[in-house]
């Protein structure tokens, strides 16, 4: 599935969520700090010595991304060396392959990888329009999560390229035996996926006046620090749930990727509470208009004994009227069932999901509106994810944080 979108910048918008204090993500943002959603950043306990392919590449510094033609499975150990320099134009020397210290001008820029610095050296492993870019650097020794292509590149805008090449090797060695052999394995079903568990679980969500809204389309199993990591790994940023605590996030602070994302989404009920998380998935700037965002709560039984989490993903596309009220309000992509794919493809790619299956329960939700007055429409399948060690407890009641 690939998207198409067309971005605005709209700041002129912002007024409509009110004021925000400026958050401290800010003063802790630095060239190369740690990757959360980088591959498994420690290799084997005992590394393979068994070469599988080794390339050499010559990155010029006026290109972006660049495809290896490197396929990898889960477990192989990817060992990359990079030396070469940079020059752009506004820079004050030279950078390598470490890239730039991220200075305030880099707020504003849009970078593949807004936590390193602009220059910097990076991969990413699988489909091109969900993979997240991770920080390679001079050096980087990993093991992949997932299989799919290796494409490396420079982190820098496509309009605002560097004088200069960084000369790449590429050495992958065989996976050991420890390493996973399937991955998001597809299964035709899961214990304790049935119609008697969908007979507990509302099919929409709401409003606080019980006006019906999105529709439910996933379920993931997995308690919930699982559940978080596999969010965050795939590169969803924890959306604010208060519009009062974020307004602006900060003039200057809105532009870093993840403070922009966190600009708050309503809330809506399910279980007669509003959503524990709200997660949000866009490109820096351009989340005002069009982002990726869901709400998931944790639900008061259990499948088998394991916590489980049910959601409502939608595609935001733009504005339009809300029918309620006359306001102004998000606009959705009436084809949700994109978006549960997009959700299945984003989280599937961190090697963290270890079953996957669609359920049509009966009499599925095909076509109806939202609480704003939005059509939408789906083939009535729910998503089901099975997250890897997702036998354990949960370890703690989902909130609002």
């Amino acid at each position: 599935m690939k998207r198409t979108r067309n971005f605005t910048l709209l700041f002129l918008t912002l007024p409509l969520f009110g004021s925000v204090s400026l958050p401290g993500r800010l003063a802790a943002q630095s060239s190369n700090s740690a990757d959360s959603s980088a591959p498994n950043n420690t290799p084997a306990s005992t590394p393979s010595t068994k070469q599988v392919v080794s390339k050499s590449f010559k990155l010029e510094g006026g290109k972006v991304w660049t495809d290896t033609e490197i396929r990898l499975e889960p477990g192989q150990r990817i060992v990359v060396i990079a030396e070469g320099t940079l020059r752009y134009s506004d820079a004050k020397a030279d950078n390598g392959p470490e890239g730039l210290t991220r200075g305030f001008k880099d707020l504003i820029r849009i970078l593949p990888f807004n936590d390193a610095g602009r220059g910097a050296l990076i991969g990413k492993i699988g489909d091109p329009d969900i993979a997240q870019p991770f920080l390679i650097g001079a050096r980087k020794d990993v093991v992949s999560p997932v299989s799919g292509k290796l494409s490396i590149g420079i982190n820098q805008g496509t309009s605002d390229t560097g004088d200069g090449t960084y000369n790449v090797n590429v050495t992958v060695y065989a996976a050991d035996g420890n390493a996973p052999k399937e991955v998001a394995r597809a299964v035709s079903a899961m214990p304790g996926i049935d119609n008697s568990l969908f007979a507990k679980i509302p099919r929409r969500i709401g409003d606080k006046e019980g006006n019906p809204g999105d529709m439910v389309n996933f379920l993931i199993i997995g308690n919930e620090d699982e559940m978080k990591k596999v969010f965050t790994t795939a590169g969803w940023v924890k959306v604010d749930a208060d519009v009062k605590s974020t307004i602006l996030m900060g003039a200057i602070a809105s532009f870093s990727k993840e403070s922009y994302l966190t600009m708050p989404m309503s809330q809506l009920y399910l279980f007669d509470r509003p959503q524990d998380y709200g997660w949000a998935h866009a490109e820096p700037i351009t989340v005002v208009a069009s982002r990726n965002h869901l709400r998931i709560w944790k639900a008061p039984f259990t499948v088998n004994g394991q916590t489980f989490w049910v959601g409502a993903a939608t595609h935001d596309i733009g504005f339009e009227k809300d029918q309620r009220n006359n306001g102004l309000t998000h606009k959705i992509d009436p084809d949700i069932d994109l978006e549960r794919d997009y959700v299945e493809k984003t989280l599937s790619s961190t090697g963290l999901v270890a079953e996957v299956t669609h359920f049509l329960p009966k009499n599925p939700l095909q076509e109806a509106k939202t609480a704003t007055g939005g059509t939408f429409h789906s083939n009535g399948q729910v998503l089901v994810l099975k997250l890897t060690n997702s036998g354990t407890s949960s370890s703690s009641a989902a909130a609002n944080k």
